[in-house]
Parts: C-alpha cells; structure tokens; sequence
C-alpha cells in the first residue's frame, strides 16, 4: 500500500511517517513544500499539481492543516482513498459530499472521542457527553494553534437547535482516580466536529467539552471567548504537561476513556490505524472514523507511556 502524507513532516506527519514506516506492508511518502525534508515536493494551494501526484498512491492523509475539499477530490478522482484528520465542522461538512472513499473525523478529537462515545452509548442509554482533555505545555502544531483560537468568540449548533458560543457552558466532569496528570475541573462546550455526527448517526445527544490540564488554563480560555484580542498576550507555550485525556460518558452513567502523553503522537498512531483498517476493508464513500472501528481497536494502538 503506497501513502502520500501531506504534511509529512509537521507535528503530526512526522510521527505518522515513522509509524507507517515500520510496517512492511507500507510504503509512505512525505509531502510537503520543503525540498529538504519531504520526499515529495508540493504546493498544496497549487490544486492541479497535487492532483497529478495521485495516481499510484492508495491512500492519501491529511496531516497538513489546510483545509480544501478539493485535496480530497484530488485523491479520489486520482484512485486513491483520502484520510483526514482536521476538526473543523464547516470542512468536514464538506468533505461529506465528496463522491468517494473519504474517511472523515481521524486523529485524537474527533477520532478516539467518535470511538469511546459510541462505546458509552451501547453500553448505556441518552445523551452523550465527550470531555477531551489536551496538556497547555505541550507545543502544538500551528494548525492545531489555529483551530483553538479561531474558535474564540464563534457559536456553532447545539442538538437542542440552541446556539452555543466556543468555550462557554463550564461544567464539571469526574476524572477517574486512576487517571494520572488530571483532578476533577471544568470543562466548556467546544464545536469538535464528530459531536455532530455522533448525534445523528447514535441518534442520542452528543456534546463535546474541552478542557486543558488545569482549571486556571481552561477559564483563561473561557475568559477569552469573551474578548479575543486576549489571545495576543498569551505566550507561545503554555504552562503544562503534555498529557491528554479522552473521555465519554452516556446519561445513565456508562464511561469510557484513555489517556496518555503527546497530543501528536496519540494522534498519528489513530492516524495509522485508520490507514490499515480501510485498506484491509476499502470504502466507498464518505465514512466517518467510529463507524469502522472500535475503542478496544483504538486504545490498542495508542502509544504506551512516557516517562
């Protein structure tokens, strides 16, 4: 199986290459504008360039950040399946109507909280509740970055048809003891895209709320959700961990999460997973992460702890 990784060097991409490399199953190429580190050189904002690099790939990821359905379109119309992992709503909305093998909501968030979500809603019955939690010290991507502070000030769709504004609706989730790295705090409503699609697809409410690694740093958050400019004295790298918390929870109590260190890691080896799993069991056509794969499957592949 040949993979072209856009980004493929980027926070995420680095991993997920190295990953895909270790299976001799796999050949992946890196992608990107940098002639010094990628392995194939391209201008993803140069649509026609791109799509002629398809032909011959079998899968193509999206680890770059930028979001145009028409790399999606690229890759399909060149015979390849497309992967992404961004979690903007408005983008993945699109990438819905694409005519294609396009495997949407891949990664950490939407991607392992789709997975756990729909554990907790087989296992117990109503509305759903998603709490992913992402260490402030770790050194994100700068889509990554971007997509936190685009949000500020912005509302999306509640299930009950209510308009929501980003980072507000603080409410208090109990983390499991066992959990290392994270106590009991706030979490805010948050417009990841998979709640949208878990909701129609289980049928039940899904909400998704966000949290950083201490209630301060969540609240500064909240805070800023009400005055953006806010977001320009905010340093660079946050104080922090590097660890993460995923966590789904249904009405009547059912819980399921998983935890670990490096937001980028985690989700590249999901990344990796879904790249195995659709091509031992192709699609057709728009499919959503949980929809072919498990928790147990998913947790199976995270990376094992760091000291």
């Amino acid at each position: 199986m040949k993979v072209l990784v856009l980004g493929g060097y980027g926070a995420v991409g680095i991993h997920l290459t190295e990953l895909l490399a270790k299976d001799p199953r796999v050949f992946a190429d890196a992608a990107g504008r940098d002639r010094a580190r990628a392995d194939v050189v391209v201008d993803l904002t140069d649509v026609d360039a791109y799509s002629a690099l398809v032909p011959g790939y079998d899968v193509v990821v999206n680890a770059s950040g930028f979001e145009d359905v028409r790399l999606a379109q690229g890759a399909v119309r060149g015979g390849a399946s497309f992967v992404e992992i961004s979690a903007t709503t408005s983008y993945c909305d699109a990438l819905e109507s694409v005519d294609g093998p396009v495997l949407v909501g891949v990664g950490l968030a939407p991607g392992l909280t789709s997975v756990l979500a729909a554990q907790a809603h087989s296992e117990g019955n109503g509305p759903v509740d998603i709490v992913i939690g992402l260490g402030g010290g770790e050194l994100h991507g700068p889509a990554a970055t971007a997509w936190t502070y685009s949000k500020l000030g912005t509302h999306f769709r509640d299930p009950d048809g209510r308009s929501v504004r980003n980072y507000t609706g603080a409410k208090m989730f109990p983390i499991p003891g066992v959990v290392p790295g994270y106590r009991t705090g706030p979490a805010v409503r948050a417009d990841f895209s998979d709640q949208h699609a878990l909701t129609r697809d289980l049928g039940v409410a899904v909400r998704t709320y966000l949290r950083l690694d201490t209630s301060s740093a969540t609240m500064g958050l909240a805070a800023m959700t009400w005055a953006p400019f806010l977001q320009k004295v905010v340093p660079g790298r946050m104080w922090g961990s590097d660890r993460w918390i995923a966590l789904a929870r249904s009405a009547s109590g059912s819980q399921v999460w998983a935890t670990g260190r490096g937001q980028s890691r985690a989700t590249a080896a999901v990344t990796a997973h879904a790249v195995r799993v659709i091509g031992e069991n192709p699609i057709t056509r728009p499919t959503w992460l949980h929809t072919v794969t498990t928790a147990d499957a998913v947790r199976g592949v995270l990376p094992t702890e760091r000291s």
